[in-house]
């Protein structure tokens, strides 16, 4: 994030509180799983929900609904929804050149069945129209995102079709076309979240089959860093980091902040899941009320909350603001969607994590 991005967003914030006791009112309605975004539109921040699912958990309560948030009328505006038959889950999006970019995630059908899809979908606020660019090579779901030099998008790993990709893959917004950046070295992941600040990419965790067959996937523990090279973006990298605070997890929100130089992580859960909230171990998951941030400045984990009130899961991206990480939706204890859009403070408590 931009300085003159995170100065916009506090006095955005500041303006809000200063007119009402919560800075954001809820959601028109529950929704989890849900893409969520900031763009810049003539001289206006605005934030973004597509997507996701609603309180009853099944394929027939996911949604193509859009909502941007409007500050000067303190409530959340449904826009056109997403083009396409049916919503999907699993996507991410990017605000980037004064537009919202939509890319990938999954279908689900009636007998549960989930197709990956290759969908790259362009929203201009202006207009209040949809473009649509050109696919994913790779189509991914449950993947991480991140914006470079305000024009590339790095989609970094996530599942497609039938197991989980080492791609990374390089949208240019401008030409409208895709590379093929250095893949990732770790463990194949999906539900693992990340950002990218300035030319460095952090992603942690997410979700690989179990060894042991039962249940079906478990939390993998990896982090990684990755550099990209400024003479050729298509060239990252990677490097192992020690585990972050905390348990490993599965579809935490993550937010970067250029102001701070770190990269939030907030709530998600240790048990990974099905679409419905139920792990794969037959129990309910629950979210972890641990927020955590990478310092890239001394490359070190900090603990910033070890009991974030009223936690959730089922995310990917936050957004960080100089008065806080804006969670959006999500599910909270016991798989509940919630409709609630809070700011997570991240001032630290601690610094260090685990070395």
């Amino acid at each position: 994030m931009k300085p003159t991005l995170a100065l916009a967003l506090l006095l955005t914030l500041a303006a809000l509180l200063y007119a009402a006791d919560s800075p954001f009112e809820p959601l028109p309605a529950p929704v989890s799983n849900n893409a969520v975004a900031v763009v810049k539109s003539r001289g206006d921040w605005l934030f973004f929900s597509f997507m996701g699912m609603g309180p009853k958990k099944t394929w027939e309560d996911v949604t193509n609904a859009a909502h941007v948030f409007d500050a000067n009328e303190h409530k959340w505006l449904e826009i056109r929804p997403v083009p396409g038959t049916a919503g999907r889950l699993g996507a991410v999006a990017v605000g980037a050149r004064e537009h919202v970019f939509l890319l990938g995630g999954y279908i689900v059908d009636a007998q549960g069945n989930e197709t990956t899809v290759a969908d790259v979908n362009a929203y201009q606020p202006l207009s209040d129209r949809w473009f649509r660019g050109a696919d994913i090579p790779v189509p991914v779901d449950d993947s991480v995102a991140g914006l470079y030099r305000d024009r590339y998008i790095y989609l970094v790993g996530g599942w497609s079709k039938k197991e989980a990709v080492r791609n990374v893959q390089v949208y240019d917004t401008q030409k409208n076309i895709w590379t093929q950046a250095t893949p990732l070295p770790g463990t194949p992941v999906f539900g693992h979240a990340g950002a990218l600040v300035e030319d460095t990419i952090v992603y942690v965790d997410g979700a690989y089959p179990n060894p042991s067959a039962q249940p079906k996937y478990i939390a993998s523990e990896e982090c990684w860093i990755g550099k990209i090279d400024r003479k050729d973006m298509n060239k990252i990298q990677w490097t192992k980091l020690p585990n972050h605070p905390g348990s490993a997890r599965y579809r935490i929100a993550a937010g970067g902040s250029e102001r701070d130089h770190k990269i939030y992580f907030t709530g998600g859960t240790d048990n990974p899941y099905n679409y419905n909230g139920v792990g794969y171990d037959g129990k309910p998951a629950q979210p972890s009320p641990v927020t955590f941030a990478f310092d890239l400045k001394s490359g070190k984990w900090e603990t910033v909350n070890d009991n974030t009130p009223n936690p959730t899961m089922d995310h990917r991206n936050a957004i960080a603001t100089t008065q806080g990480l804006v969670v959006i939706g999500g599910m909270e204890k016991d798989a509940q969607v919630s409709a609630k859009v809070v700011i997570i403070p991240t001032r630290s408590e601690a610094k260090g994590g685990k070395e």
